[in-house]
């Protein structure tokens, strides 16, 4: 026992010893701890004013943040973090953007990843369409089908986008892309201009589809309860199992994607075919042929020959078409009918495609899809058809809707 005692003993001795040296040589060589890290105070009664830390400096004068930890935030430094922006409209700021504008923007910034139409790329979200899908298995989120509030789609756009490059647009910038997303689902028409003053005007069509949280008083009590551990339940049984989502977007493939298109739509030459009256006719019969006949003949070749370059244009400015409709061999209709033979037929008049009443009407009438009426249907597809049901706002320029005109010709012929 005696062996132990002094065993324990020497060691605390020389415990005391190391502590006493750390303590003479801390004062005598470790910096004071700054005003600024001592914890003392009380937090500010207003929640949105922040503290920012105070420079490490020696100071005599208290400490005006919680605990005694920094300053408060200057104004303008407050406003730099309070961005957000509520359903009704506070902290939106000045600005307006139109739907055109919108357009313009949503193709160089946005379409990579959501598409021309708004409609999704690969799994990148689907920001239009979805209506009446949210009583169904596998409901269609989108911004008209789900989202409740115009400000949420104001607020995602300029916190986040564009992907890579956020919080580089102008606030007339989101509100212009926010104008075409509200137009992409059939929401406001192409003149709209959105603006803060009338933001609040606009709602959405599940805005009463929500619920207030109740959970703290419906679910926490039943979670709070003390847990079932063994023979929780009679019998075990398997009602349905999980499946692959594949719902991960892939930015490189979509990138990728988008420019191979982008490159071949420019290198690719039409190549529908076309009837060469002349070479397939027998050589006997054109020799046969009186020859004050031959102009005449010629004349119906001559009026069905295409142009070609003409075409070939028309098949990349059809790339913004081909969301929704399908031409060639093998086209199906789609979101819109499929356009093979449309050239001469009357509006509406694709068998099994549910059309508005508009188009049904104009075609039932007699109206058929000549050049003239398709141009002046490309350049502003709402004005010509009200209450049409195609969400493009049109092509701007006129060189864009001949070359359409003639591709469409060379599946029409």
């Amino acid at each position: 026992m005696s062996k132990s005692l002094n065993l324990y003993g020497g060691l605390a001795v020389g415990s005391v010893a190391m502590l006493t040296a750390a303590y003479n040589f801390a004062d005598r060589n470790v910096t004071p701890m700054p005003e600024a890290a001592r914890v003392l105070g009380e937090a500010p009664a207003n929640p949105d004013i922040g503290f920012m830390v105070k420079p490490a400096i020696a100071s005599t004068s208290p400490s005006d943040g919680p605990l005694g930890i920094g300053r408060v935030a200057l104004p303008e430094e407050v406003a730099a973090w309070n961005v957000d922006v509520r359903p009704d409209g506070q902290g939106l700021p000045e600005g307006s953007g139109n739907v055109s504008d919108g357009d313009d923007l949503f193709q160089d910034y946005c379409a990579v990843c959501h598409g021309v139409f708004a409609e999704g790329v690969d799994n990148w979200p689907k920001l239009a369409g979805g209506s009446g899908t949210l009583d169904r298995e596998d409901p269609l989120k989108t911004v008209g089908s789900y989202w409740p509030y115009v400000s949420t789609v104001w607020d995602y756009v300029h916190r986040s986008m564009p992907f890579g490059n956020a919080q580089s647009l102008s606030p007339d910038e989101v509100y212009a892309i926010t104008a075409y997303i509200l137009y992409s689902n059939d929401l406001v028409d192409d003149d709209f201009v959105l603006s803060n003053e009338n933001f609040t005007e606009v709602t959405l069509p599940n805005a009463d589809g929500f619920l207030v949280d109740d959970r703290e008083t419906t679910e926490l009590p039943v979670f709070s309860q003390e847990p079932c551990m063994e023979n929780c339940k009679d019998t075990v049984e398997i009602t349905m199992r999980a499946t692959v989502l594949d719902v991960t977007p892939d930015q490189t493939a979509a990138r990728e994607a988008f420019e191979a298109e982008q490159a071949a739509a420019q290198a690719t030459e039409a190549t529908p075919a076309v009837a060469e009256p002349a070479a397939a006719a027998p050589e006997t019969a054109v020799a046969e042929a009186p020859a004050e006949e031959a102009p005449a003949a010629e004349a119906p070749a001559a009026a069905g020959r295409l142009d070609m370059e003409l075409v070939a244009a028309g098949e990349k400015v059809f790339k913004k078409c081909a969301a929704c409709h399908q031409v060639g061999e093998g086209a199906e209709n789609k979101t819109g009918p499929h356009l093979n033979g449309v050239m001469g037929r009357p509006l509406g008049g694709m068998e099994g495609f549910n059309y508005s009443k508009t188009m049904a009407e104009m075609g039932a009438s007699g109206t058929v899809w000549s050049e003239e009426n398709m141009a002046e249907f490309l350049a502003k597809p709402r004005d010509y058809v009200k209450g049409t049901k195609m969400s493009f706002a049109g092509l701007r320029k006129d060189d864009e809707i001949a070359a359409i005109n003639e591709y469409l010709k060379s599946f029409s012929q």
